[in-house]
This record gives structure tokens, C-alpha cells and sequence, in this order.
């Protein structure tokens, strides 16, 4: 039996739903509805729940899933001989209609680490940069004003007149990192580009340089945002925001690689 169709159903919940403080949240509700029919169910489902949700709003916590993501790269420690022809950034999130800016989108925290250190790479290869992210908005821009304003024309925005560095090509149509990988390789091959920095977050390259080298580009990983290698001090056992959105990015991750393996052998990944 194929597994397309439960691939595709699975692929439908939402990622939220899946993923940690929801499911968690979800559970502990669970728990407490059966509490009073079946006791020792109720209590270990929402006992367990409640404990796995103060577990991953730790930073310490989240380490248990930030690190072993996070050695499967390693920094770029050289821009000698690399051979690359291209510096590649990929899309993150980004802040819909920001006032300050006139109204336009702007890249968000996590697409400007990944922008800054693309800058910092350009600055010393002198590369050219195609930025890649679609997920159109409602955003303003005069130079793209027949089409939505996607995510990569903001992070070519943010290149341009933040950190005053050349973007080449503008990949806007991209909805996931397999496309991301496959519209990106396009627009390289046609003006001869085999080899490539990948430029994004460690937790996040494992899965991409699988997708652009899937793609037939010759990839060279050039991760930023370590969080693993951090120093471990007591109140990185206080739960917090920051140690949830860890936990959350990383079991996203871990779920990506996951799927994209058992997709493999069939289709191209999904919405991932």
C-alpha cells in the first residue's frame, strides 16, 4: 500500500497542533477529561504532559534536542577555497506591515541572523547573493507592484539598505525549503551556478543542504546561530519563552528530517 495518501493527510494538520506547548496542552486536557472515569489514565496522561512542558520551557531542556541537530554541521571555518559561485540565504519569518518602515514587511529576528552573517560572507568572497523565500503578503513595495511582497523581497531590502550589500537574484515563489531548494537551483543553473554557501540557521541546515543538494547544487554549509555550545548557568532550568522556541524549532526539525526520509523513495517533500 502506498503511503502517499496518509503522508498527505498527515500533512494537512497543522504544525502547531503537532508541535510543543499545543500537543502538550491538548494532552493535559485529555487527561483531566478522562480524570474522573479512569483516574490513574487521567493522572499519568496529564502529570506527563505538564512535566514534558516544564521540561522543554527550559533552555536546558531544549538542549537535549538543540545539540544533537546542531552536530550534524559544523561553522564554516574557512572562506578560502571553497569554491563556491554564490551565497544563498533562506527565508525565516518575517513582521507583516511593520509602521516604522511605511507600512512594508520586514525580515524578523531569526531572518536577520541569517542575513547579517550573509552580509559578513559577501563582505569577504564578494559573492553575489540570491535571497529565496515566497509566502506573498500585503506589504508595500513600488518595484514589485505586480505581485504580492514576499519574504525574500524583504530580505533583499534588508541586505540593500541595512547592511549595504548587492543582492543578485530574488527568488519569491517559494513556499517550503524543498522549494526554496528547487526554484533557488533554477535560477542558479541558468546563469551557470553549481556551487553554493548555504547560508541559515544550524538547527535548521542539516535538512536544507539535504534539500539544495537534492536539487543538484554542490553545497558548502554556512550555518549560523549555534545555541548549543552556550554556557549552562542555574536559570537555564527556569522555563521561559526562549527555551520553548528552542524546543519547538528543534522537534520541528527532528520531525522535518524525519519526513523527508520517508518520503525519499516517492515524491518530492511536502509543505515543510
Amino acid at each position: 500500500m502506498s503511503l502517499n495518501p496518509l503522508l498527505a493527510l498527515i500533512n494537512t494538520i497543522p504544525r502547531d497542533l503537532i508541535l510543543p506547548p499545543s500537543s502538550l496542552f491538548l494532552l493535559i486536557v485529555v487527561g483531566l477529561v478522562i480524570w474522573r472515569r479512569w483516574p490513574l489514565a487521567g493522572r499519568i496522561i496529564a502529570g506527563a504532559a505538564l512535566a514534558a512542558l516544564a521540561f522543554l520551557s527550559t533552555a536546558a531542556g531544549a538542549r537535549f534536542f538543540v545539540a544533537p541537530l546542531e552536530r550534524l554541521t559544523t561553522p564554516l571555518q574557512s572562506l578560502d577555497h571553497t569554491g563556491a559561485q554564490a551565497i544563498v540565504v533562506l527565508a525565516a519569518g518575517r513582521l507583516q506591515n511593520a509602521p516604522e518602515y511605511g507600512g512594508r514587511d520586514i525580515p524578523d529576528y531569526v531572518a536577520l541572523a541569517r542575513l547579517r552573517y550573509a552580509a559578513h560572507l559577501q563582505r569577504y568572497t564578494k559573492l553575489p547573493i540570491l535571497v529565496t523565500g515566497g509566502n506573498g503578503a500585503s506589504g508595500v513595495d513600488p518595484d514589485a507592484a505586480d505581485r504580492a511582497y514576499s519574504k525574500a523581497d524583504a530580505m533583499a531590502v534588508a541586505l540593500r539598505e541595512d547592511f549595504g550589500v548587492p543582492v543578485k537574484w530574488v527568488e519569491t515563489r517559494s513556499r517550503d525549503t524543498g522549494e526554496n531548494a528547487s526554484l533557488s537551483a533554477a535560477l542558479l543553473r541558468a546563469d551557470g551556478i553549481r556551487r553554493i554557501l548555504l547560508v541559515t540557521d544550524a538547527m535548521h541546515m542539516p535538512r536544507a543542504r539535504a534539500a539544495f543538494e537534492r536539487a543538484g547544487l554542490d553545497v558548502v554549509s554556512a550555518p549560523t546561530m549555534f545555541f548549543s555550545n552556550q554556557p549552562q548557568h542555574v536559570d537555564a532550568w527556569l522555563p521561559s519563552a526562549e527555551g520553548m522556541r528552542r524546543s519547538w524549532y528543534a522537534l520541528w526539525e527532528l520531525l522535518g528530517i524525519a519526513w523527508y526520509r520517508l518520503r525519499a523513495s516517492g515524491a518530492e517533500p511536502g509543505a515543510l
